[in-house]
């Protein structure tokens, strides 16, 4: 299964729900992620950019695309960005195959 990183951001009303009723977010993530066959391997808040992050591993990108447009149709977040993470495998597979890519510079 692929790994995912994702950042996410509330919206101010969202900040402001969960401060008159503070609620821990990482069972509802979990259960996000396990309907499609995937996990949670972590949920962090954070300073910043960005006010939290998960750790995800999923079937395929479909999957995780699906658990994210869910999730950001529910309207509590301002924003919502996912990364495809590589293993360290996967990528000296690729630089294997970039190899035998005759890559040309434009105008060149």
């Amino acid at each position: 299964m692929a790994m995912y990183l994702t950042r996410f951001s509330y919206t101010p009303e969202t900040w402001g729900r969960m401060i008159e009723n503070p609620e821990d977010r990482r069972d509802a993530a979990r259960s996000y992620i396990e309907s499609v066959g995937g996990k949670l391997h972590g949920f962090w808040y954070a300073f910043g950019e960005h006010d939290g992050w998960n750790l995800w591993e999923a079937p395929d990108n479909v999957s995780m695309a699906a658990v994210t447009l869910a999730i950001g149709a529910g309207g509590a977040l301002r924003s919502i960005e996912t990364t495809v993470l590589l293993d360290v495998e996967d990528t000296i597979q690729a630089l294997e195959k970039a190899k035998t890519i005759r890559y040309r510079p434009p105008a060149a």
